[in-house]
């Protein structure tokens, strides 16, 4: 008697056996010398199926342990064009891919739309604390009679719909990985890292939704987001939100110029630089530039007089007094609208906090503390507030209508994250207003003017949503009638 070829899951792999006829698995299979069997990567279960029935081969699925939800949801609006655009390019995607969106365009919302549209077991992963609450708050409210649970910061439940920091997911990975019909990574570039990548690798979740404001990264992994979730199937700008589902806003450039005391110290720290990196053959305009600076700069003492030359110089360009005193007439200009100030240290921010008594946020900062000063903000107690990188992600910010970036680490990611933090739509549809203070003449004017011009800008005509054929999801009761997992 012939026996059925089962599969099974096992610590982020499957096992299948015996093995079943055809050719068409082979390709995902590995022969495991150790229990003799065919293992197969957990990501390739849905690939693996398709196969098997491609092939007409029945087998028996032990794998799964992921079931359908019966979601009712409780916070319901008519969703944006851009929303269920988004949600139908995903569909049409086969429920695989990244949704690249601007802050505050609803991409929470979208993935309550998925989700009533693939009622599964779900997980969803987020990068910090303040976010895994923030969600668990909004699906509480969306599904009141739902098991919801949270996974990190303390928290280890089991439930159906499973909210994660990345840090708890993927060391939870191998027990996580067949339990969610739907993975849904928000700020989905954080995953491609040798340490989140096991979320999804370990992962049979035949569902996949990656949202970000931007995927790229500085490492080049952003490609590896096509693996991992799938690719990019629809993506706006928040030029293109601008008015309609986002405030309008207006960018303002400031330029400042360094004192003459500044400017020699600035023009020597540089030229020490540029010697050592001209001797050495390294550009920094290259791919591996800043690689072979860092590495180079530990090898010798002229390499390590070199980086400190160029951080001295930073320091100079970004936090020149200058940019102080702009500062102190925007605020003067825009009070008392609420206003957040952006630098990209935590010694300008103290110095910002003590000189304008505006209270400061840093990752110094006590949660308790934070979330107090972030909640005197918007009740209006607190007319601005003063923050290095922590307002970057997760924290929701909804009544700022004016940002002061006085300094950044000059990636579009960041730039494009602290634009959101004030274009959230209020009542007026007012303006929102981004005012980016540059130091003439340094590296940092070449940093905004590298921004504008380098970003890859995806064709927004690439991609045009096609009518759907058929409903992807049935009656009342929710359950798609034509969805194969």
């Amino acid at each position: 008697m012939v026996r059925t070829p089962t599969l099974r899951f096992d610590r982020g792999t499957l096992i299948l056996h015996p093995p079943p006829r055809g050719k068409g698995w082979i390709e995902h299979a590995v022969w495991d010398d150790r229990i003799e069997r065919f293992r197969i990567p957990a990501h390739c279960y849905r690939p693996l199926l398709e196969s098997l029935r491609q092939d007409n081969v029945a087998i028996e699925d032990h794998a799964s342990e992921f079931k359908p939800l019966e979601l009712q949801p409780n916070l319901t609006y008519d969703p944006y064009p851009h929303q269920s655009e988004a949600l139908v390019a995903w569909q049409q995607n086969r429920w695989q891919g990244v949704v690249v969106l601007p802050t505050a365009a609803g991409k929470t919302y979208l993935a309550q739309l998925a989700m009533q549209a693939i009622p599964r077991s779900v997980l969803i992963t987020v990068p910090t604390l303040d976010l895994m609450h923030q969600w668990y708050a909004h699906l509480e409210t969306a599904f009141p009679n739902a098991d919801i649970g949270l996974l990190g910061g303390g928290s280890r439940d089991r439930t159906d719909i499973l909210v994660a920091t990345y840090d708890s997911a993927a060391i939870h990975a191998e027990n996580l990985g067949n339990r969610y019909g739907l993975l849904v990574c928000d700020e989905c570039h954080h995953l491609p890292s040798d340490f989140n990548r096991v979320i999804a690798e370990y992962a049979i979740a035949p569902y996949r939704l990656g949202l970000t404001a931007t995927p790229d990264r500085a490492d080049g992994r952003h490609g590896d987001l096509d693996q991992l979730l799938g690719p990019v199937v629809y993506s706006k700008t928040a030029a293109e939100l601008s008015g309609h589902a986002l405030a309008p806003y207006q960018i303002i450039q400031l330029k400042v110029s360094l004192s003459d005391i500044e400017r020699r110290r600035y023009s020597d720290l540089i030229q020490q630089r540029n010697d050592f990196l001209q001797e050495a053959k390294i550009w920094l305009s290259s791919p591996e530039g800043w690689k072979r600076f860092v590495a180079a700069s530990a090898r010798s003492q002229s390499g390590r007089r070199a980086m400190l030359a160029h951080r001295e110089a930073k320091t100079i360009a970004l936090g020149t007094a200058g940019k102080l005193r702009i500062l102190e007439d925007l605020l003067a200009q825009h009070y008392p609208e609420r206003t957040i100030i952006f630098t990209n240290d935590n010694a300008t921010v103290y110095k910002i906090s003590q000189d304008f008594l505006i209270p400061a946020i840093t990752h110094q900062t006590p949660v308790k503390e934070r979330r107090q000063i972030l909640q005197n903000f918007r009740n209006g107690d607190y007319t601005a507030v003063v923050v290095s990188h922590v307002l970057n992600e997760g924290v929701d910010v909804p009544e700022a209508r004016v940002a002061v970036l006085l300094s950044g680490s000059g990636s579009t990611r960041e730039y494009i994250q602290r634009l959101g933090r004030v274009l959230r739509k209020g009542d007026g549809n007012k303006l929102a207003l981004l005012y980016e203070v540059i130091a003439e003449e340094t590296t940092e004017e070449n940093i905004a003017r590298r921004r504008k011009k380098s970003p890859r800008q995806r064709d927004q005509n690439a991609y045009r949503p096609k009518p759907l054929k058929l409903p992807l999801v049935a009656e009342a009761d929710g359950t798609p009638e034509d969805l194969p997992y």
